[in-house]
């Protein structure tokens, strides 16, 4: 009887040590996206999101809003758009903001497309890739400030010189819409740390 009792305190606590750990996480991700400490860089690099047809969902456009704001004030010269397409026959997504921005006065010269890449993972790599043959070196990563920390690690570890740049609105203002989005990069953060899982 005490052997099964002192297994199940160890299943609870290591139950809680669990639970504690992912809180920590959690709150990590909240506190990095919350700066709003932002450098000059050579682009902005806006990371992709859902397109719905030829115009951007509504988390995409904060972002390519956010773009355009940080080119129009100087802080890039660049803008990087990211993101490919579904599924056959829809446009990509980077082709979209591209298109959104130019609409709000950014010149098509400032602004580069990758439009192949379908996770965060593949938007950085070939970015760094589009980048590096325009003298690119430094990023300021343009997405919602609970994408930043995972963003900015993945940058890190494919060589990218990049500065968390966190749209200052989000689509995820409710209490639950914004608890699923957090619960969501909690676990793929910690996917990434320790299991190097892409996405």
């Amino acid at each position: 009887m005490l052997y099964l009792r002192l297994m199940i305190r160890g299943f609870l606590l290591a139950v809680l040590l669990v639970v504690l750990g992912f809180a920590y996480v959690a709150w990590s991700i909240v506190d990095y996206g919350s700066g709003d400490d932002v450098p000059a860089a050579d682009a902005a690099l806006v990371l992709g999101a859902a397109a719905w047809g030829s115009k951007p969902s509504p988390v995409f456009r904060e972002r390519i809003n956010h773009a355009v704001k940080l080119y129009q004030s100087g802080k890039v010269r660049w803008i990087v758009f990211t993101g490919g397409t579904p599924e056959p026959g829809y446009p990509a997504e980077a082709d979209v903001g591209r298109e959104f921005a130019a609409r709000q006065g950014v010149p098509m010269t400032a602004m580069l497309v990758e439009n192949q890449s379908r996770t965060t993972w593949q938007n950085l790599s070939n970015a760094r890739d589009l980048g590096n043959q325009f003298g690119i070196r430094s990023y300021l990563l343009v997405s919602d400030p609970l994408h930043m920390r995972r963003a900015v690690l993945m940058a890190g570890d494919l060589g990218l010189r990049a500065y968390p740049a966190p749209t200052l609105s989000s689509r995820f203002r409710t209490l639950a819409s914004w608890s699923r989005f957090l619960a969501r990069e909690t676990w793929l953060y910690v996917g990434y740390r320790v299991f190097r899982q892409l996405s």
